[in-house]
């Protein structure tokens, strides 16, 4: 099993940033797929990006350019710096581990980010 802990969220303005942090803990390695997923309300959950082995990044189109995801493989954390925030940016972001040694998928509880035009 895994824990993963999301942090960061919050209320901001359009144009303004924000940074989230995920920690994870457990069933968590080196080849483990560590990334960011958001569900806006009435909308389903969708991928934002994700930080694969061996250092190589992967972000959806509606946000090249402006989110950066950072991987800590020691301490097991995924960063994700959002820049030039729009309000459809607005949603619950959940971190999301895949681990392929085990073959499971772990989700964090969520943290809110809102913002508003």
């Amino acid at each position: 099993q895994a824990r993963l802990v999301e942090s960061g969220g919050g209320p901001v303005q359009a144009g303004g940033s924000l940074r989230l942090s995920c920690s994870g803990s457990g069933d968590i390695n080196s080849i483990s797929t560590m990334g960011w997923y958001r569900q806006a309300p009435g909308k389903q959950r969708e991928f934002v990006a994700r930080a694969i082995t061996g250092g190589s990044t992967d972000y959806a189109d509606s946000v090249k350019g402006r989110f950066t995801i950072s991987r800590d493989n020691a301490r097991n954390t995924a960063d994700l710096q959002m820049n030039s925030l729009k309000p459809e940016d607005t949603g619950v972001y959940y971190c999301h581990v895949n681990n392929p040694w085990s073959g499971r998928q772990y989700w964090g509880q969520g943290t809110q980010v809102t913002v508003s035009s």
